[in-house]
């Protein structure tokens, strides 16, 4: 029974609807832009490359590969696996289609959390989807209208939980899962204490720390 309700909730949440929702925003994005994304590929990747660093101590390079970070995972290896073992190479076709139109969103999304952003009270960056929330939809006179406030709570509420569950407790369990499986001899709980003291190192120095360690180990990755 719960894995027929299980089942039908995935197939409501990452079915046809899901599927017209993503790639139908990356569509109507990139009509809306005129193609802005891929005319200006050029010019993004001469920016990416130019080398030096902003007014935040971080160059445009590093900011590239601490999004990328963000983004590669276990999904993108294995959720491309298994498209491919379930639909054939067709499979790869579309996710390059989808990919496609996706530059368009992710140029929207980027643009948003750049022009909403804010600095706190030590002169860093803050940004979100959750600043868009606020900021775009207040009104004239500064009040922010429920709902807007609503999805900036929801947001970071989800993220947080996300963050927790699929961003690290998946990730941890594959790594000592790999670990333990190829040495038997070192336990799990040695490999979550290395992960742990190893991701706080990075996290607490900060942006600039996070970079620096993105700038070397995502080519890598």
């Amino acid at each position: 029974m719960q894995d027929s309700l299980l089942a039908r909730v995935g197939e409501a949440v990452w079915g046809w609807p899901m599927m017209a929702l993503f790639l139908g925003t990356g569509i109507w994005y990139m009509l809306r832009l005129r193609g802005l994304p891929l005319r200006r590929l050029g010019q993004a990747l001469r920016a990416i490359f130019r080398g030096g660093e902003s007014a935040d101590g971080i160059s445009p390079y590093a900011a590239l590969c601490t999004a990328l970070a963000a983004t590669i995972g276990t999904g993108n290896i294995v959720g491309v696996a298994t498209a491919l073992l379930a639909g054939g190479p067709g499979a790869i076709f579309w996710m390059w289609i989808a990919g496609l139109f996706g530059i368009a969103t992710k140029y929207v999304e980027t643009y948003a959390a750049v022009k909403y952003r804010v600095r706190d009270k030590t002169g860093a960056m803050l940004g979100g989807a959750m600043f868009v929330w606020k900021r775009a939809f207040a009104r004239p006179d500064g009040s922010v209208p429920w709902w807007a406030t609503l999805g900036a709570v929801s947001f970071a509420a989800f993220a947080v939980i996300a963050t927790i569950g699929t961003g690290s407790a998946v990730q941890a369990a594959a790594i000592s899962g790999i670990v333990t499986s190829s040495v038997p001899a070192i336990p799990a709980v040695a490999v979550g204490v290395v992960i742990v003291v190893a991701v706080a190192a990075v996290i607490f120095g900060g942006v600039n720390s996070i970079a620096r360690v993105c700038d070397w180990l995502v080519p890598i990755m």
